[in-house]
C-alpha cells in the first residue's frame, strides 16, 4: 500500500469517526429534545394515570362511552379501562376493562354496577396502578386503587378500594383468580373519612413504600398516608392536612432530585368536571413532614394567591402526576362540563421545579417555581 493510499484510508476513517461522534445519541437519562405538552384524543379513559411496564406504557382511566351519567340514579357504570402504547403520545390500543362492573363488591355485597352506577350514579373514579417493585414484598405485582363514593355514603370509613391484578391491563379483583387476583377494603388510619380524589407518590428513599395522597369532603384538604408491606392499606405514618390546604382535589406528586424536595400539585379549589381550574403546589424535603405552600399578605387577600401557578390548568382540571422516563407530567382532564364525558381529551404537560427567591410582602415580582407551558 502506498503512502498516498494509507493517508487516504486514515482520512476516511477519521471522517467516519467524526460522523459517528456527531450522531452519537445522548447519554442515558438525557432526552433527545425537551419534553413538550401534548393531548391524547379519542380515547375513552378519564381521570387517568399513565405508568411504564417494560418497553411500553399503560394508561388507566374511567370510561363513559356506555352512557354513564354522573349522579343520575339508574345510570350504567362503564368500569375502568386500560390501554397500551409504545410511547406516551400513542398510538393507544382500544381500552379493555380491568374488572367487570357486574362482579360483586365484597365490602357491601352489592355489585360494582350498583355501587358505582345504578343506586345513585355517584360513580367510581381515580384508578391508580402501583407496582410492588423495590419495596415491600418486592414481587412485581400490580395493584389497583380506586374510590367508590357510594361506599362512604353507605357508612364505610372511607371510599377507597384495592385489587390485586394479574397484569397492569388486568384482570383485577377476586374474580380474576390466580395468581394475584384479590380484593381489600384497606385500613387507613390517616385517610379515614376520605371520600374524594387521590394520587400516589413514590418515596425517594430506597426500599421505602409509596404513599397515597387522599382528599376529604369539605374543607379538610389533603393528607398523606404511607402504604403497608403489601401496598393494600396504610400504616400509622403520614401527615394530615398538608400545609393547611383546604378544599383540593386531583393530587399528585414526585421527588424532585435537583431541588431535594417532594413537590405536590392539586386542583385548587376542588370542583366537579370543571373546565378551567386553578392548580396549586406545596413542597417538602420529607414525605411525611415539613410541607409548606406559599401564603399571602394583605387585608382580605386570598390565601392561595401565591401557591397557584396556573389560573386555569390549560383550560382543564388537574388529575395527578405521572413520572415517565424520569420526567414528571401533569395530567389534565379537558372536561366538556357534561354528566357524560366520553369525548373529553387528556392533556399532559411536562413539569420542572425551579426554586425562586421571594416571600409575601417583599414587594418583588413573584415567579412561581412551577409553570404550565400548555
Amino acid at each position: 500500500m502506498t503512502i498516498t493510499r494509507i493517508r487516504a484510508t486514515l482520512a476516511a476513517l477519521l471522517l467516519t469517526l467524526a460522523i459517528l461522534l456527531t450522531a452519537a445519541p445522548p447519554a442515558d437519562g438525557e432526552p433527545d429534545t425537551p419534553a413538550t405538552a401534548f393531548t391524547i384524543s379519542d380515547l375513552d379513559l378519564h381521570d387517568a394515570q399513565i405508568v411504564q411496564d417494560g418497553d411500553h406504557y399503560v394508561m388507566v382511566g374511567s370510561m363513559y362511552s356506555c352512557g354513564y351519567q354522573w349522579y343520575v340514579s339508574g345510570t350504567t357504570w362503564c368500569g375502568f379501562g386500560a390501554s397500551t402504547a409504545p410511547t406516551p403520545q400513542g398510538p393507544w390500543t382500544e381500552p379493555v376493562q380491568l374488572f367487570s362492573p357486574a362482579s360483586t363488591d365484597p365490602s357491601t355485597g352489592y355489585t360494582w354496577q350498583q355501587i358505582c352506577g345504578t343506586q345513585t350514579g355517584q360513580g367510581c373514579f381515580n384508578p391508580r396502578l402501583i407496582e410492588r417493585t423495590g419495596w415491600g414484598s418486592n414481587d412485581g405485582v400490580w395493584i389497583l386503587w380506586f374510590n367508590a363514593p357510594r361506599q362512604y355514603s353507605l357508612g364505610a370509613p372511607h371510599a377507597y378500594n384495592v385489587m390485586g391484578c394479574n397484569s397492569p391491563t388486568g384482570p383485577c379483583g377476586p374474580t380474576a383468580g390466580a395468581p394475584h387476583g384479590s380484593y381489600t377494603k384497606p385500613s387507613l388510619p390517616i385517610c379515614t373519612g376520605a371520600n374524594g380524589d387521590f394520587g400516589v407518590i413514590e418515596s425517594a428513599t430506597p426500599g421505602a413504600r409509596p404513599a397515597i395522597v387522599c382528599t376529604r369532603a369539605g374543607t379538610t384538604g389533603l393528607s398523606i398516608q404511607e402504604l403497608n408491606w403489601w401496598g393494600s392499606g396504610g400504616t400509622s405514618t403520614g401527615v394530615a392536612k398538608v400545609a393547611g390546604i383546604e378544599d383540593a382535589e386531583g393530587p399528585g406528586g414526585w421527588w424532585d432530585e435537583a431541588s431535594g424536595q417532594y413537590v405536590l400539585t392539586y386542583s385548587d379549589q376542588g370542583c366537579g368536571y370543571c373546565a378551567g381550574t386553578p392548580i396549586g403546589y406545596a413542597t417538602s424535603p420529607s414525605l411525611y413532614s415539613g410541607w409548606t405552600a406559599p401564603g399571602n399578605v394583605g387585608w382580605g387577600a386570598p390565601l392561595y394567591g401565591r401557591r397557584i401557578f396556573n389560573g386555569n390548568s390549560c383550560g382543564g382540571q388537574p388529575r395527578t402526576v405521572s413520572v415517565l422516563d424520569g420526567q414528571p407530567w401533569q395530567i389534565i382532564d379537558l372536561w366538556i362540563g357534561q354528566r357524560n364525558e366520553t369525548t373529553a381529551d387528556t392533556h399532559l404537560v411536562p413539569l420542572t421545579y425551579t426554586p425562586t427567591p421571594g416571600a409575601p410582602g417583599d414587594g418583588q415580582v413573584w415567579r412561581p417555581p412551577l409553570k404550565l407551558e400548555c
